[in-house]
């Protein structure tokens, strides 16, 4: 019998922010606004989705948790807690080159399936594998 294991993405999210911070890029990481407990600044939301710069510079207090990503960060001049349950998290990436890694749906997760749109007609991501 197999042992049920927790979700790898907490831990990847950690060790690709560290690769992209140690080569000098900027970390950003792509947000599925609809999931539950993510809490945003409603404004910047674009298609259920938000880009946040996650860069040391960029923000104060992060944390990178099993559970939630989150920090104090400035929009338009305000001081805003952000919070992001790692589930949220659909891809973290380098802004400058687009390197960095997209997330599928783990097996059980809480997450359903969106069957808003066929699979086809879903946009492409634009980031590249990273060998």
């Amino acid at each position: 019998m197999m042992e049920k294991m927790t979700s790898s993405r907490p831990y990847l999210i950690r060790s690709l922010y560290q690769w992209i911070v140690d080569n000098g890029v900027t970390p950003y990481v792509l947000v599925d606004a609809l999931v539950d407990g993510v809490d945003v600044p409603e404004q910047h939301i674009q298609d259920n989705k938000i880009v946040l710069n996650i860069a040391p510079m960029a923000v104060q207090g992060l944390t990178l948790g099993d559970d939630a990503i989150s920090f104090s960060a400035r929009f338009s001049g305000k001081s805003l807690n952000l919070l992001v349950p790692t589930e949220a998290v659909l891809a973290i990436y380098a802004r400058e080159n687009g390197q960095g890694m997209m997330f599928n749906e783990e097996p059980g997760s809480t997450t359903p399936p969106d069957d808003t749109t066929p699979p086809d007609d879903k946009p492409k991501p634009s980031l590249r594998v990273v060998k």
